[in-house]
């Protein structure tokens, strides 16, 4: 089974929180951009960041993509996720909005 390509803004992001960047992370959001997090929310920059900090960038995420689906806006990416907080097959909704994500929901992959 072949993977289809990952397409941007998502890709760049994958490859952002593998390198453990920050600052790329968060400016791939849109200002008001969310995270919904196993049903917890996180709105705007600065509660993503904080959140990131404790549980994503900052516990050093790593994920290794296996699935990867495509419809129109919406990107939807299984992988491996690792880190020093959660770890397991997850899936990551991208709602993209231009070249931003305006929307990542996490749940079980």
């Amino acid at each position: 089974m072949t993977t289809p390509p990952i397409p941007e803004p998502v890709a760049s992001f994958i490859v952002n929180v593998n390198n453990q960047d920050g600052k790329a992370f968060l400016d791939a959001f849109v200002a008001d951009g969310v995270v919904d997090d196993w049903g917890r929310t996180f709105t705007g920059r600065e509660q993503i960041a904080a959140w990131s900090d404790r549980e994503f960038i900052g516990s050093q995420g790593r994920l290794a993509v296996e699935e990867v689906e495509v419809d129109h806006g919406r990107v939807t990416v299984i992988g491996d996720w690792r880190s020093n907080h959660a770890n397991g097959r997850s899936r990551f909704v991208f709602d993209v909005d231009g070249d931003q994500i305006a929307r990542m929901t996490i749940r079980e992959g």
